[in-house]
C-alpha cells in the first residue's frame, strides 16, 4: 500500500506506505491538530497538518487480485482517536464501487460559498496574509457572515465562470515551460501533470500559478512521490490531452495508443480515460474505464508491445485492449507508471 496525507488546502503533509517512513512494512501514524501541545507517545510517525480537516489517500496494489487487496486494507488498517488507543472501535469501510458521487468543484457563485465554509472552519493562519487579504476583499472574513449584495453576487458568478474557462485553457493547451515530456519531439503530445516535475509549484522563491492550476484543475491530492526521479519508487504520469494532429479527442472516432515492449515499471502501468468536462473518469458501459498490467484481458502483441484502442465500439478480438468513448464527448487519457524504471525516467522508452 502507498499513500499520503494532504491538508484542507490540498498541501502535502507526509507519505505513508512504501513511499513513507514505514517503507511499506506498516506502522502507526499520529496526526495532531494545529496548535497541539499534548504528549506525543513513542512509536508513531508524526504528521502535523495546519488544518483540522485533512485528506488521506491510500492505494492498495491489486497484482494478486482485487479481493486480496481489499482484505489487506480492511483487516489491517485502523483509524481512531488517540484517546481510544487502548480499545479502538472497529474502523468502518464503505465500498464506493458502483456509487455515483460528484467531486467536481463549482464554477458558479456556490464556489465562493464553499470557500467561505473552509475559511470559517479552518485556522486562519493556515493560509498566508496575502490570501487572507484577497478573500477578505470579496467579503470572506473569519468570524463574519459572507453576505454579498446582488451586484457582488453577479460579479462573483462571472468571476467563477471566467476562472473555470481560464483554467481549462491553461490545462488543455498549456504554454508554460516544463510541461512537454518530450520537447525534442515536435510530434509528441505527451505532457506532465507537474511542470518541471515540481510538486510544490514553487521555484526561486516564486509560486508557479499556472503550474498549480495545471495540476489542480485536473486532479486532487499531491505528494512528491507522484513525480519521482528514483527508479522503481513512487509513480509518474503522462497525459495525452490532444491527438497526434494537436486536436481534441473526438468521442466518435477511433484512436490507437502504442506502448513499446518492456514497459519500464516496477509495479504496474495503467491507462485511464477521462471526461474533459468533469475531469472525472469517462462514464461508459465499462465499469472501470482503465486497463493495464493489473487488469484482466489486456494482451500483448507478438513482440511484447501493446496496442490500446479508444473507440465507441471494441475492435473484434481486442476487447481487453479497448477503452470505450462516447460520441459527442471529448476525452483525454493518462498513462500511469507505478514504480517507473530508468528507461522511463531517462526517456529512452517512449509511448
Amino acid at each position: 500500500m502507498l499513500g499520503f496525507l494532504n491538508d484542507a488546502w490540498q498541501r502535502f503533509i507526509g507519505n505513508m506506505g512504501v513511499t513513507g517512513p514505514d517503507k511499506g512494512k506498516g506502522g502507526k501514524y499520529l496526526v495532531v491538530p494545529p496548535g497541539y501541545t499534548g504528549e506525543i507517545p513513542e512509536g508513531y510517525f508524526l504528521l502535523k497538518p495546519a488544518t483540522n480537516r485533512n485528506f488521506m489517500f491510500l492505494r492498495g496494489l491489486i497484482a494478486r487480485g482485487l479481493e486480496p487487496a481489499v482484505k489487506t486494507i480492511t483487516s489491517k488498517l485502523q483509524v481512531y482517536p488517540l484517546k481510544d488507543v487502548a480499545n479502538p472501535a472497529a474502523t468502518e469501510f464503505v465500498n464506493m464501487s458502483n456509487k455515483a458521487f460528484n467531486t467536481v468543484f463549482a464554477s458558479d457563485f456556490s464556489y465562493f460559498e464553499n470557500l467561505n465554509e473552509i475559511a470559517q472552519e479552518e485556522p486562519i493562519y493556515a493560509i498566508s496574509p496575502e490570501v487572507r487579504g484577497a478573500i477578505a476583499s470579496i467579503g470572506i472574513v473569519r468570524g463574519q457572515p459572507f453576505a454579498p449584495d446582488a451586484r457582488m453576487k453577479t460579479l462573483l458568478t462571472e468571476a467563477a465562470t471566467l476562472a473555470d474557462a481560464t483554467s481549462r485553457a491553461i490545462t488543455y493547451n498549456p504554454r508554460i515551460d516544463g510541461v512537454r515530456i518530450y520537447p525534442d519531439d515536435t510530434n509528441s503530445v505527451w505532457s506532465t501533470a507537474f511542470a518541471n516535475e515540481n510538486t510544490n509549484f514553487e521555484a526561486d522563491g516564486t509560486m508557479g500559478l499556472d503550474a498549480r492550476v495545471l495540476y489542480y484543475f485536473n486532479a486532487g491530492g499531491v505528494t512528491p512521490a507522484m513525480a519521482t526521479s528514483r527508479a522503481g519508487e513512487g509513480s509518474d504520469y503522462a497525459l495525452a490531452l490532444l491527438d497526434a494532429n494537436k486536436q481534441a479527442f473526438d468521442g466518435a472516432k477511433t484512436y490507437r495508443l502504442h506502448l513499446p515492449k518492456d514497459v519500464p515499471v516496477n509495479d504496474f502501468l495503467a491507462v485511464t480515460i477521462y471526461d474533459t468536462q468533469t475531469r472525472s473518469q469517462l462514464q461508459t458501459s465499462q465499469q472501470f474505464p482503465t486497463i493495464g498490467s493489473q487488469t484482466n484481458g489486456m494482451t500483448a502483441n507478438a513482440d511484447g508491445s501493446y496496442d490500446i484502442s479508444f473507440a465507441p465500439e471494441a475492435p473484434e478480438g481486442k476487447e481487453g485492449n479497448w477503452l470505450q468513448t462516447v460520441p459527442g464527448k471529448s476525452w483525454f487519457t493518462i498513462l500511469r507508471m507505478y514504480g517507473p524504471l530508468e528507461p522511463w525516467i531517462n526517456k529512452t522508452w517512449r509511448p
